[in-house]
């Protein structure tokens, strides 16, 4: 057998076994995203916790003051805070997501949108644009990074809080 040959017989080998294995990840992490929304929605921060790393590592951007929360402690007070806002039901989805792994490491990206009545009554409605970045540690995909922001007005310079690709 020529080396030509061995090498498109081992490359064709190795697309195969590959593949399955990042469509599996993308799944898994498919059913991450949708158990921290269901989370979210629940207002369990315990489960929303659980779908982040559990270390110093983890950092957060945040489209809320004060946008940067380094750490598992300063990011569950801060979905602490924010769920407090809300005493009655949340309602949220995700659209637009997409995935993309190398087996270890991964990014995952999305539309968020969430409307609920906050404490003073009044309706809040936003909509914003989700990075995840992701890592596989013993087996499990967490979440080591994640960015959330809104688009800004050029004109005005303020959030538009309700922008959708």
């Amino acid at each position: 057998m020529t080396t030509t040959r061995r090498f498109w017989i081992a490359a064709l080998l190795l697309s195969v076994l590959v593949a399955p294995a990042h469509a599996d990840d993308k799944a898994e992490i498919r059913r991450l995203e949708e158990r921290l929304l269901a989370a979210f929605k629940a207002k369990n921060v315990d489960e929303i916790m659980a779908c982040y790393a559990p270390d110093e590592t983890l950092v957060v951007f945040d489209a809320i003051p004060p946008r940067q929360y380094t750490g598992p402690r300063a990011w569950r007070k801060d979905n602490e805070d924010f769920l407090g806002n809300y005493p009655g039901p949340i309602d949220a989805d995700f659209s637009d997501l997409a995935i993309t792994t190398d087996g270890k490491l991964a990014f995952a990206r999305y539309v968020f949108r969430m409307t609920a009545t906050n404490k003073a009554g009044n309706r809040d409605e936003f909509v914003f644009r989700t990075t995840d970045c992701l890592e596989k540690r013993n087996g499990k995909w967490l979440i080591v990074h994640e960015h959330l922001s809104f688009p800004v007005d050029p004109t005005t310079g303020k959030a538009d809080l309700l922008s959708k690709p």
